[in-house]
């Protein structure tokens, strides 16, 4: 029995049958690069061990030196099938080097049938024979060529391009394939060439046997690959047992969603489709046999919603909040009629962590939406009539500190008409009445200014406020009032404190009210404890609180928190809707109003906060 024979037939044999099973599997699915390569390695090492069989039996030196030149046909495939596997399998490697391997290997394929012999040898010199696996086989030495070092030097780069890739993919986190593929192609391919070496350029007499090492990196290369196509079949087992599932329990869950109003989808990561529930697909507005993808939905959501959609889409997916989502949004469904849903669902993950399954249910929220709106409407209607309301209060105070600049400007111009009927008019003088008209117009102009803003119809509108010349404005409005009362008002704003964001109209009118409430508390106090204080301080890093606090008989402590109930009040006169118009509006921005009574000093205090710039920068409070 020929040992030789069987074992390098079964090489052989071997490689082909894998070059066979991969490419049908690149047959089937065009895609699969990877695999049609691999195939062709495997090829390649079949044809290698045929005419390393057929150098072991040659008897000439022609036959010898025929056989060489024809083993470089699959060794030019079998090398450059490794590299551009190497760069598809890995999705690595620089480009141009692969490019530059494959042409330098096809230069050295072209010179070994330009030669007169090939590109190894330029004559054989002596033939003898060696015991081999128990039987004689041809072994020769000969003069190398030195051409034969451009195909060398084409290894030595596809060494360097592999571990140039390998180094990319171990950085990317795939360790197990970085050592698999590029550990396994550096290793063989580094021993071949060793060995090569040693034969050709040291004339060294024994048989040319390489296809072992071949077929050790196609064995590798095969096992990387049939694990992957292993796992891609129990991918697929896991989807269709999941359909099974989904199947089984669709009528009792379709049962449980209608009664509930509720539209369900599911998006399978692995095919890109989206599956949906009847109700889903009529709040979408498709058609109940419409095919369902990603694309196709999301042309159905508002253009303004798209990217707030897709951002909490992407966050659930990434694994934020566990693989919840949640969002609110609009779709323009065919027939033009817009409609807010509101959706809930989670990712599900396989167990590498990969996404697989996205579940979820949607339902229309488009009377709460204009509900809301109408609320907000109402809101403001309520918070106007109360600014109007307390412009009432003020109304005598500020018609006498607007009076007083006006009457000003009325004996300054009549002192300025004296001045000028004079032969020779003092313009020195009359330059200093027209400055003081000047300065009681603005003074008069910046009350009405306060006014107006205060008065009119508003909708929230954030900006970046200094808290002292809010707290400013306001004191400016109510001081002529404290004095008719007989009130002093004290203010304490550092200099220091952080701007804030929010509603300057909307804050001046919480500070009014809870001034005009502490002045209103000190009715029965004596004219010597008549005393409101407004300060603010810093609380943490990104917390301002301003406090209103009055010297008057406290709060009962049973209506501590009742007092902020809409309608509840404790004056005659009152409406009960100062207290909760205001706690309204510093929720909306983010804040929180409460009272307290101080044990210490007497009198009650009513705090509220708001955020510093930094911590409120994206603050977009829609309560009012």
């Amino acid at each position: 029995m020929s040992w030789v024979t069987v074992i390098w037939s079964m090489i052989a044999s071997a490689c082909l049958t894998l070059t066979a099973i991969y490419w049908l599997v690149w047959y089937r699915d065009r895609t699969a690069w990877a695999h049609l390569l691999f195939s062709v390695t495997a090829a390649s090492t079949a044809a290698f061990a045929f005419c390393e069989l057929v150098l072991m039996r040659a008897e000439t030196p022609g036959e010898i030196l025929a056989a060489i030149r024809w083993a470089h046909v699959p060794l030019f495939f079998w090398l450059v099938s490794i590299t551009w596997f190497v760069r598809i399998y890995l999705r690595a490697g620089r480009l141009w080097l692969a490019w530059s391997i494959t042409g330098l290997r096809a230069f050295s394929l072209l010179l070994n049938f330009l030669m007169a012999q090939n590109i190894n040898y330029r004559e054989i010199t002596s033939l003898g024979h060696i015991q081999f696996l128990g039987e004689p086989v041809t072994v020769f030495t000969g003069v190398p060529n030195r051409w034969m070092l451009i195909g060398q030097f084409a290894v030595l780069l596809i060494l360097v391009f592999v571990a140039d890739a390998s180094i990319t993919v171990w950085r990317r986190g795939d360790r197990r394939k970085a050592l698999m593929v590029g550990g396994s192609v550096e290793f063989f391919l580094l021993a071949g060439l060793v060995t090569s070496s040693v034969v050709l350029w040291g004339n060294v007499q024994v048989p040319i046997v390489f296809s072992y090492l071949y077929l050790g990196l196609v064995a590798v290369m095969g096992y990387e690959l049939s694990r992957d196509v292993l796992r891609a079949a129990q991918l697929v087992r896991e989807l269709q047992a999941s359909e099974a599932g989904l199947r089984e329990s669709e009528a009792r869950m379709s049962l449980a969603v209608d009664a509930a109003d509720f539209g369900i989808w599911i998006q399978d990561f692995a095919r890109n489709k989206i599956w949906a529930s009847e109700k889903w697909r009529e709040l979408f507005g498709f058609a109940p046999s419409a095919p369902l993808d990603p694309d196709a939905t999301l042309n159905r959501v508002h253009p303004d919603d798209r990217d707030g959609l897709l951002q909490a889409h992407a966050r659930a997916v990434a694994g934020a909040n566990g693989g919840r989502y949640q969002a609110e949004f609009r779709v323009i469904p065919p027939d033009g009629a817009t409609r807010w849903l509101s959706s809930v669902g989670r990712v599900e993950c396989d167990a590498t962590g990969e996404p697989v399954l996205f579940r979820g249910a949607a339902r229309e929220i488009t009377a709460r939406k204009h509900a809301e709106q109408e609320t907000q409407r109402l809101r403001e209607e309520i918070a106007h009539a109360g600014r109007v309301s307390m412009m009432g209060l003020l109304a005598a105070a500020l018609a006498h500190e607007i009076n007083q600049p006006l009457a000003a400007i009325l004996w300054n111009t009549a002192a300025a008409q004296r001045l000028l009927r004079q032969p020779s008019p003092d313009l020195d003088e009359i330059h200093a009445i027209l400055a003081d008209i000047r300065n009681d117009d603005e003074r008069a102009g910046a009350v009405i200014d306060r006014m107006r803003g205060l008065l009119k119809r508003h909708t929230i509108d954030t900006q970046r406020l200094d808290v002292g010349a809010l707290v400013g404005d306001v004191a400016a409005l109510v001081r002529v009032d404290a004095a008719t009362r007989q009130v002093k008002l004290d203010v304490d704003v550092p200099g220091d404190l952080p701007h804030v964001r929010g509603d300057r109209v909307h804050l001046q009118q919480v500070l009014l009210n809870l001034i005009l409430n502490g002045m209103d508390a000190l009715n029965q106090a004596s004219p010597d404890h008549r005393r409101v204080s407004v300060s603010a301080r810093i609380d943490g890093a990104q917390i301002v609180e301003i406090t209103v606090h009055d010297a008057g008989p406290g709060i009962p402590a049973d209506t501590l928190e009742q007092i902020f109930d809409p309608f509840f009040t404790t004056k005659p006169n009152g409406m009960g809707m100062g207290l909760a118009i205001s706690r309204t509006i510093v929720e909306a921005h983010g804040g929180r109003l409460w009272a307290e009574n101080q044990n210490a000093s007497g009198g009650a205090a009513f705090r509220f906060t708001l955020l510093a710039e930094e911590a409120g920068a994206d603050l977009n409070p829609t309560g009012l």
